[in-house]
């Protein structure tokens, strides 16, 4: 994070005037600053102020008296609250704009002064704030109330809120951190501590983690669980003071810390999930920092001091611009703020999950996407709407944004709709057709809620999809490829166009179509309507209605229409006519009445169509108008509609209904609305509807009516048959008449048939010539089934009607195959004729299937023959159908079946005919050939411009030379109409690029012609460059032989054409541009030479080549001509030349000439060296001691280094000595590694170098030990060995020389590098050893030990041992048998040589077995180890398995560990089960851990752990026996009571006859509520009251749980009243705190409510008399509060045994004896016990 100040908005002053508190308005428009005079002051995102008011105080009277300590913005920014140390907190109403009216909206006076204040950012009703006395309270605007949300003992001095908004955390002068998350309507609000830290938090912040910082100058992050994340400790900082506040920027992912002089900033690191330390910003002379804010979009810190200075300071990670039009500023990881250049605008691009954002494009300039490794944003910035997704794509996604709502992400085959501004999938489709004209998207337009989509799943198959549930609400299946498809507004209609220019419409609600055109260039629906507007040829074609689509409006217009135009209520079609552009316009009141029927606007659409003349388009709106005002009951205006269209049946209907209502209104009377549903519904056709309408409103004789009125009778019969008409007899009998002699026989057996009279139907349908409907009936009538006569006779009667089919299914029911199948056959239903012949008549099936498919086809059923005639066999027939029925594949795979394949020659051609008409050219050539045609398929292939194809088959039917003639004969011809780019084509499909080549070279194409030689010929590409170059220069075209002599590497031939056409200065550019410097001076030199003389050094000066000519007559050996042009330069370039022509000498060999051209060049040192080189060390040393007397000792070291290499070292050590430089030949020496030469003669010529010479040898020898001489050696191995050997060589020579101790340091210089033989390595070591022993005693000690270690590295432990041992070093020889595992040999040691070791060997083989984790050896050693083994590996059940089979004070210990570490980790119920496993240990040391697990099971545990908790209080209490123990403290008899209770009650709720004893035992509990969570308590006691019909205990229960839930919510004990429970053992002042049980607390307040308000229930607790004082008590108490009469508890239901009672014979414990006799007979055992038991009926 970059910190960067750019401006002061407030100047410091001279005195004391600290800036107390900071703030931005969350739209970034704002910042709020607060200091010393108690002004506020607004500035504007700039810094510029622009307004200010004066805080008020709380109580008017000590205006003066108070500072304004925290100011916060509202979350919508329209409010400012102001918190004040005179205990009140002001909220100010300030309005989004500058200049709006500031009024006070809020005041929350408080108890204590107001220290710290933060407004969450999802609580825009609710502030929090923090107060001197420790109380931390949260502020409801909505009521102007503060209630506490905890309360502490320390002072608040710093309080912050999550980035979410959903929690805030406070710190205390104490250094106690406390935490608050509000109610998200899931888990309920909460709060705990959070943290304890080291000083008070006066620093404090809320991001991806908390930080903390205070006068301990250590900046703390604490992680979400409350755990110490990271520090970083400035304690030792001089330069460091105190840190007083800390500023979290937006994103949560940087922080700034203020101190004195300097910001501390610390950025988060994503992908290392730790903090970093930014360079510290220092601000010198900026004083102590009091107050922070950063902008909401992260761009800019505000800080202010305790001078009154506020400094602006631009915040960001790095900058960059994108295209030049935007800039990028990232503000942290996931924070991007967009800016545009030209308009300065700019947008905020955050992610919302905090991932770090990777890259940012912008795409049209105007829509923005950004990737994150696990998301996706995306956003528009005109509209300022983003939106961010998960998204897990590979980075080849495509994005469209041709909507201006939604963003289109194409990838893998699928598109996924992103809607701007919603952070959340549209919806996502499978298709593979992106382009903007096949998609189509419609998303609330026009006032509707449809957001629907169109596209296509294939090229001919289109989708309409519901976004809203992703169901696919229409499939439209096409039979062309459609290219164009939009919805309509409100997406119920769809246009689409297919590939012919056919323009169809489909309507989604009926799924119908309709094809409006048959030829369309142009389509769009009008803006905002239902008008659609196309072009048809030379026509413009609208449809103001799409409710009539027949019904269009055409203009003949003479160009193509460009776009439809619609502002200023006027829409018009821009049509382009080629030159100009003309405007159509169209009837816009037409366009709006269809936005007025969309409102339901009728009045506006009658009196828009009133208007228009009647034609096709207002007719279509005049009828659409009418069923719409229909359906709204619009009577009028439906009338009007009718008439309108020419409906005068509808329109007189509705005449007579309208005056109806009318006549009924007159007379003061109301048509019912009923009649008015069943007259429409009658119009509508709807008889059914108008029934039901009439029936519900009894009015049967009209429901007969309407059905009378439409003459159908037998619907009027229904209606009085359903409604026991009177006259149902006399009108049936009438109607069966009627129809009898009106010959409608079919109508009379129908109710023939209804009345159960089939025989009677039957004869009436054959009287009626209607035998099928008589064979329905007797098919469907089993009592008919065997009336055989009667089956004969319809089934005679269906033979002799025509109706073969159905008498052959009744001749085969009566067994007569031979009439079925002859029925069957003449009928044409071969279906049933093939199923009976296959039982009956199996020959005939094969003749039947033929005949099907020939019936089929004389029905034109070609398709369907076409399987027939396959299962006949005919596959010639098959063949024909198919071919016939345009089914090419049957086709294909009926003639590729044919054997042998000749049989299907004559129709090979007919189905290449139309693979080739269908663009499939392979398989049209495939069947040309198999007819014999492949020369029509080479002529297709060339038709259709495919040469390679069309080569390829003329290549395998007609030989190499007729193809070539053919495609060169017609490339000719081509070439000929000046066709060359075909013509080259055919050449080479045919092979021959040269002709191709020879084409273009005669038509002098010279670009053609050399992309074919590159492309064919490219070994003589150069070639042809050169050969184009000779043409053009041979041409005279110079500059482009130029080019093809640059192109073909030949750039001198150019130059010598310029020069051959004096065109020198061509030449030198040529020269100096392709040939570099050296040819542009070769040029120069040449034309120099051309001129001679003076003239060629004038023209050499005026290029300023002159020196460079003179070079380059010296590199070319021209040195006559160097030294003519030589005379005219200084003499040190005569020198020069001179030195050249000696090195040219030199070079041919020519020594004495060179040797003098070096001397007039003043170069002796030249000739020496030329001496030197060829080793004529007499010519050297001659002219060296005549020119240059200090170059001597150069060359005798030359000659000596020479004899060195020749090995003539005497001869070598001489001239060095006569050159005075023994040095190098001791380097000689040692370079060749011959040392002891070395030392020879160093100590002959340089004895004050010998010691150093010494000690570079072992060195040397050091080196080698450690392999460093590999590099010259070869190879490591060769490298190792040779220092071994120099090593062991040396050290002999130094036994010989009796210096042993050097002898024994290189011994143990050898190491396991040097020698994989570890047994030779250990001879080595061993003798050192031995010297030392026999010669250097001192050393002895030493070396052992030295050795010993060794052989330890190597693992050689036993020798190591022995060695110690012999040397007397006892401890460490033990170490080593330790090491080596060897245990018995170190005993003997121990038991020989050093008995006082014996305890460490047994101590190191036991520490041997815990480390090797053998627990089971262990414990026949040390058991107590072995235990504390299997405890550290958590291997408890082992563990304690162990300790059971020791002793019970072993298992008394390890299971209380146990148990100590479960309730560290919350896991009572383990503990308990563990408990119990292992007989509950009656020690008194674990009454403590039983009591802490008791306590913590009632109040946290569930219902499955109280069982284990019993059985533990019950063994403890009790024992093995039934008998309570003594020395028992009492806790753990009420702790068992408690639970016994509370198990029985979770085992009584279950049953409903036993829910009595449910609520006894709840309200028995409320006496033990300082044990348990009495808000829990009284609610379930209220609950299974209710649930018992105990309504008064319910009320006062929940009374009281209410009090007491509110008590918890203020903090305050002292809120609870007790006059409910006075004198009562309900405990009274109990700890209050609030549980995790889920409870209805609105409803339990309904529920009181309404009680309160109910006479019936007596608002108190029941109540009883006292046995012994007769004194009204509490119905549940134990103790009696005036005579203190203490009774038993039942075991039942816990309530006070009276004096009718009874015992359990086993357990001896006493209940009331109706509840036990009642528990008794449904559960057969003692609640207390659990033994078998009988209802008792002795009274004690």
């Amino acid at each position: 994070m970059q910190i960067r100040h750019l401006k002061s908005i407030v100047a410091p002053s001279e005195t004391f005037s600290r800036i107390q508190s900071l703030a931005w308005s969350s739209n970034n428009q704002k910042l709020a600053v607060v200091g010393a005079d108690r002004v506020i002051q607004l500035y504007d995102e700039t810094g510029e102020r622009k307004d200010r008011f004066a805080t008020k105080a709380a109580d008017p009277k000590t205006t003066g008296k108070y500072v304004v300590t925290a100011i916060a913005f509202s979350p919508d920014a329209t409010r400012l609250a102001i918190a004040q140390s005179d205990c009140a907190v002001f909220v100010y109403k300030l309005g989004l704009e500058w200049g709006e009216k500031k009024s006070i909206c809020n005041k929350l006076i408080q108890t204590s002064e107001i220290t710290c204040l933060t407004w969450p950012k999802e609580q825009n009703n609710a502030l929090v704030f923090g107060m001197a006395d420790g109380k931390v309270r949260v502020g409801n605007l909505k009521t102007n109330k503060a209630a506490t949300l905890y309360q502490t003992d320390s002072c608040v001095v710093s309080c912050a809120s999550s980035l979410d908004g959903n929690a805030v955390i406070t710190g205390h002068l104490d250094g106690s951190i406390n935490r608050f998350f509000f109610d998200d309507g899931v888990t309920g609000a909460s709060q705990g501590k959070f943290a304890s830290h080291k000083c008070a938090p006066y620093a404090l912040a809320w991001g991806e983690q908390i930080v903390v910082a205070g006068n301990d100058k250590i900046v703390t992050f604490y992680d979400h669980d409350g755990r110490i994340a990271q520090e970083f400790n400035y304690s030792r900082d001089e330069d460091e003071r105190d840190f007083t506040t800390a500023e979290m920027n937006p994103s949560g992912q940087s922080v700034v810390l203020g101190s004195y002089n300097r910001f501390r900033i610390f950025n988060y690191s994503s992908h290392r999930g730790q903090w970093e330390e930014a360079p510290v910003k220092i601000i010198e002379n900026f004083y102590s920092v009091t107050a922070l804010a950063w902008k909401p979009d992260g761009s800019r810190l505000v800080g202010g001091n305790i001078a009154g200075a506020v400094e602006l300071f631009d915040c960001c990670l790095r900058r960059s611009r994108y295209k030049g039009k935007f800039e990028f500023t990232y503000v942290s990881g996931s924070q991007v703020i967009v800016k545009r250049l030209s308009t300065g605008s700019r947008i905020v691009l955050k992610s919302h999950y905090g991932y770090e954002i990777q890259k940012v494009n912008i795409f049209q300039d105007q829509y923005l996407v950004a990737h994150t490794p696990e998301t996706l944003l995306m956003g528009d910035l005109a509209s300022c709407k983003l939106s961010e997704i998960p998204w897990t794509g590979g980075g080849n996604e495509r994005f469209y944004f041709d909507h201006p709502q939604i963003c289109m992400v194409f990838n893998a085959g699928e598109m996924t709709l992103v809607e701007y501004g919603v952070n959340e999938i549209l919806g996502s489709v499978r298709t593979e057709y992106i382009n903007p004209h096949l998609i189509s998207v419609r998303l609330n337009e026009r006032h509707s809620d449809t957001r629907r989509i169109a596209y296509l799943i294939d090229q001919q198959t289109i989708h309409v999809m519901n976004l809203v549930n992703g169901s696919v609400v229409a499939t439209v299946n096409h039979d062309t490829r459609v290219d164009w498809l939009e919805l309509s507004g409100k997406g119920n209609r769809l246009l689409y166009r297919d590939k012919r220019r056919q323009l169809h419409l489909y309507e989604i609600a009926t799924q119908t179509h309709t094809t409006l055109l048959n030829l369309c260039s142009y389509v769009q629906w009008v803006p905002n309507s239902d008008v659609v507007v196309a072009q048809n040829r030379s026509n413009l074609c609208i449809w103001y209605t799409m409710d009539s689509p027949e019904r269009v409006t055409m203009v003949p217009i003479k160009g193509d229409i460009e776009d439809i135009e619609r502002a200023n209520g006027k829409t018009e079609v821009i049509v382009d006519e080629g030159v100009n552009t003309v405007s159509y316009a169209l009837d816009e009141s037409l366009i709006e009445f269809g936005t007025a029927l969309d409102d339901k606007d009728f009045e506006r659409a009658i009196t828009l169509l009133e208007t228009l003349e009647i034609t096709s388009e207002t007719e279509a709106m005049w009828k659409s108008l009418g069923q719409l005002a229909l359906q709204n009951q619009k009577l009028l205006i439906a009338e009007r509609c009718f008439v309108a269209t020419g409906d005068i049946a509808r329109a007189r209907y509705l005449r007579q209904l309208n005056e109806m209502i009318y006549d009924a209104e007159m007379e003061g009377m109301e048509v019912e609305d009923f009649i008015i549903q069943a007259r429409l519904a009658v119009l509508d056709k709807q008889f059914k509807l108008a029934e039901t309408i009439y029936l519900e409103h009894g009015k049967v004789e009209e429901a007969m009516k309407i059905y009378q009125e439409v003459h159908k009778w037998d619907l009027s019969i229904k209606v009085a048959e359903l409604k026991n008409h009177p006259e149902l007899a006399n009108l049936k009998r009438n109607y069966f008449q009627w129809l009898l002699e009106s010959g409608q026989e079919d109508k009379a057996a129908h109710m023939k048939e209804e009345e159960a009279d089939y025989i009677g139907a039957v004869n009436l349908y054959l009287r009626g010539g209607m035998p099928g409907r008589a064979a329905f009936l007797l098919n469907s009538q089993a009592s008919l089934g065997g009336n055989t006569e009667l089956t004969e006779k319809i089934a005679t009667a269906a033979f002799n009607s025509g109706l073969f089919e159905k008498a052959g299914e009744l001749y085969e029911r009566l067994g007569n195959s031979d009439r079925a199948l002859d029925s069957y056959k003449r009928g044409k239903a071969f279906r049933a004729a093939v199923e009976l012949s296959r039982t009956a008549y199996p020959h005939q099936v094969v003749s039947l299937e033929e005949q099907w498919g020939d019936y089929l086809v004389s029905q034109k059923q070609m398709d369907a023959a076409i399987n027939h005639f396959i299962e006949a066999g005919q596959s010639v027939k098959a063949i024909e159908s198919a071919i016939a029925a345009k089914q090419w594949k049957k086709a294909v795979g009926i003639v590729d079946s044919f054997q042998p394949p000749e049989k299907g020659k004559p129709y090979f051609l007919q189905l290449a005919q139309h693979f080739r008409e269908a663009g499939e050219l392979a398989n049209a050539e495939k069947y040309y050939v198999l007819a014999g045609k492949p020369n029509d398929a080479v002529e297709m292939y060339t038709t259709s411009k495919k040469w390679e194809k069309a080569h390829a088959l003329a290549s395998s039917f007609m030989s190499q030379e007729e193809v070539a003639i053919l495609y060169i004969s017609q490339a000719r011809e081509l070439e000929a109409q000046g066709n060359l780019k075909e013509a080259e084509r055919l050449y080479l499909t045919v092979g021959e690029p040269d002709l191709a080549i020879n084409m273009y070279r005669q038509h002098k194409h010279y670009d053609h012609m050399i992309r074919l030689v590159t492309a064919h010929h490219k070994d003589l590409l150069l070639e042809t460059h050169l050969y184009l170059a000779k043409t053009l220069e041979t041409d005279g075209n110079l500059k482009q032989s130029e080019h093809h002599y640059i192109e073909g590497k030949d750039w001198k031939s150019a130059i010598n054409m310029y020069c051959a056409n004096s065109m020198y200065e061509e030449a030198y550019r040529i020269g100096k541009a392709y040939g570099g410097p050296n040819s542009a001076k070769q040029v120069a030199y040449l034309w120099a030479r051309s001129l001679g003389g003076e003239s060629a050094v004038k023209l050499l000066t005026k290029f300023g080549l002159l020196d460079a000519a003179i070079d380059f007559a010296t590199e070319n050996g021209h040195f006559d001509f160097a030294f003519e042009l030589s005379r005219f330069a200084d003499k040190a370039k005569l020198a020069d030349v001179h030195y050249k022509h000696a090195m040219f000498l030199e070079d041919d060999g020519k020594f004495k000439e060179a040797e003098a051209a070096f001397i007039l060049a003043g170069k002796p040192k030249e000739a020496i060296l030329m001496y030197m080189h060829n080793e004529s060390w007499d010519e050297a040393l001659s002219i060296a001691e005549t020119y240059d007397p200090g170059s001597v000792p150069e060359v005798l070291v030359g000659q000596a280094k020479a004899t060195f290499e020749a090995k003539d070292f005497a001869r070598g050590e001489t001239l060095l000595l006569r050159a005075q430089r023994p040095d190098i030949a001791v380097r000689f020496y040692k370079d060749a590694g011959m040392w002891k030469e070395a030392i020879r003669f160093t100590k002959e010529y340089l004895p004050n170098k010998l010691t150093d010479l010494h000690d570079e040898h072992e060195r040397f020898l050091a080196m080698q030990a450690s392999g460093s001489r590999s590099s010259t050696i070869g190879s490591k191995e060769e490298a190792m060995r040779a220092a071994r050997e120099d090593i062991v060589s040396t050290a002999r020579l130094l036994e010989q020389q009796k210096d042993h101790s050097r002898a024994i340091d290189l011994y143990l210089k050898l190491t396991s590098a040097h020698l994989s033989d570890l047994d030779k390595l250990e001879e080595y070591w061993e003798r050192a050893v031995e010297l030392a022993a026999k010669f250097v005693p001192d050393r002895g000690h030493e070396v052992v030990s030295n050795v010993c270690k060794r052989l330890m590295d190597v693992q050689r432990f036993e020798h190591a041992a022995e060695m110690y041992v012999g040397v007397d070093m006892f401890k460490e020889g033990i170490d080593a048998y330790l090491a080596a595992g060897k245990w018995e040999k170190a005993r003997e040691v121990v038991a020989n040589y050093a008995p006082s070791w014996n305890e460490y060997v047994e101590k190191a083989y036991v520490s041997h077995l815990k480390s090797q984790g053998k627990a089971d050896a262990l414990v026949g050693v040390d058991v107590v180890a072995a235990l504390d083994l299997h405890s550290q590996r958590g291997d408890w059940e082992k563990c304690l398995d162990v300790a059971s089979k020791q002793s019970d004070d072993l298992l008394n210990k390890y299971l209380m560990m146990f148990c100590v570490g479960c309730i560290n980790e919350a896991r009572y119920d383990q503990a308990t089960e563990t408990i119990v496993r292992y007989g509950v240990p009656s020690a008194k040391e674990n009454y403590d851990v039983y009591a802490r697990l008791a306590r913590e099971l009632l109040n946290h545990g569930g219902k499955e752990n109280l069982s284990a908790l019993r059985e533990m209080l019950f063994k403890i209490v009790h024992g093995s026996t039934f008998t309570p123990q003594s020395g028992v403290p009492q806790q753990f008899s009420t702790l068992l009571m408690i639970c016994h209770l509370i198990t029985l009650r979770n085992h009584c709720q279950k049953k409903q006859d036993l829910i009595y004893f449910a609520a006894k035992q709840s309200i028995s509990l409320l006496r033990y509520t300082n044990e348990i969570p009495p808000d829990r308590t009284f609610y379930q006691a209220g609950q299974y009251a209710k649930a018992a019909g105990f309504n008064n205990m319910a009320f006062v229960c929940w009374n009281r749980f209410l009090d007491i839930t509110d008590a918890i919510e203020e903090g305050e004990s002292a809120l609870l009243e007790n006059a409910d429970f006075a004198n009562t053992d309900v405990p009274y002042d109990v700890e209050l705190h609030a549980s995790d049980f889920d409870m209805n607390k609105e409803e339990v307040r309904d529920w009181v409510l309404q009680m309160s308000l109910d006479r019936k229930v007596n608002q108190e607790v029941d109540r009883r008399n006292c046995d012994d004082c007769n004194t009204r008590i509490y119905d549940a108490a134990l103790v009696c509060f005036n005579c203190h009469t203490t009774s038993e508890a039942c075991i039942v239901t816990g309530y006070p045994v009276l004096r009718s009672k009874v015992k359990c014979p086993t357990c001896n414990r006493a209940a009331n004896k109706e509840d036990w006799n009642k528990f008794i007979l449904s559960e057969r055992v003692c609640p207390w016990c659990g033994t078998q038991q009988q209802p008792s009926f002795n009274i004690y």
